[in-house]
């Protein structure tokens, strides 16, 4: 039976689709370390207080990549490089989508506007991020090889949605609200279109690299197209509401340590 479960399975059964999914999520995390770290440098003069909780966002971001390249290491692979058509992350910057890197490249302050753009369009992509993680912690918590590794991931994840969360309610309440809603409706709109056509360019690498049958490529590009229309119809919905988080201050302290794997 074709699910995501079996789907993931054949992916980490095979060194070089796995290898260029580890590379994919390694290349994504690294890049969000860079920008997490630079926007941390250049955060508003106002916002300075939140700059520890940048910092610790991108030292997270950053193990995340050092994670991902170890579990390639274990089984003595090297990275390759991205595939375009899979960059997550540049394609949603392509869309104006979050903070240019020709801006976090020079050396000028950020605008509290600038900071409000971030945290709202951070806030959009890990909520994806979570629920990804999730769901591998579902189907492979327990994997002897990768368990570890995506349980702490997804801890972390869990705590930059619960960050992400709390400081925009901050911000709303200090007068920044609309500018919150109109930044996160736009960003969610335009996420789940890059996600959508990033899954189906990943689906296309894999299938080419674990020999595919036409007909299981087709069923699963129906589903994706069907995730996301659900997404467009109405599921980005739930990607703009903000909610005091269970988890207070999540990123109040040092970035856990990654152990060895």
């Amino acid at each position: 039976m074709l699910t995501a479960k079996s789907v993931f399975q054949e992916i980490i059964d095979d060194d070089e689709a796995f290898r260029l999914f580890c590379s994919i999520a390694a290349s994504g995390e690294s890049q969000g370390g860079w920008e997490n770290a630079r926007i941390a440098a250049l955060v508003a003069p106002g916002m300075r207080e939140l700059t520890p909780k940048i910092t610790r966002h991108g030292a997270d971001e950053d193990k995340h990549g050092r994670i991902f390249n170890a579990l390639m290491r274990k089984r003595g692979l090297d990275p390759v490089p991205v595939p375009p058509d899979t960059d997550y992350t540049m394609l949603l910057e392509r869309r104006g989508i979050g903070l240019a890197h020709d801006k976090l490249r020079r050396d000028e302050p950020l605008s509290e506007e600038d900071v409000v753009v971030y945290l709202a369009h951070s806030r959009v992509t890990e909520e994806r991020a979570a629920a990804q993680m999730q769901l591998l912690v579902k189907y492979f918590g327990d994997h002897p090889e990768l368990g570890k590794a995506i349980r702490m991931i997804c801890n972390d994840e869990d705590n930059h949605l619960a960050y992400c969360h709390e400081e925009l309610l901050g911000l709303a309440r200090a007068g920044h609200g609309r500018l919150i809603q109109r930044t996160l409706r736009e960003s969610a709109l335009a996420e789940i279109q890059v996600y959508r056509d990033v899954s189906l360019a990943v689906m296309r690498h894999m299938g080419r690299i674990l020999e595919w049958p036409r007909a299981k490529g087709a069923v699963l590009a129906a589903g994706i197209h069907g995730v996301y229309a659900y997404e467009r119809a109405a599921g980005w919905h739930g990607m703009v509401g903000l909610r005091m988080p269970e988890r207070l201050d999540a990123l109040g302290g040092p970035a856990a340590p990654a152990p060895a794997f």
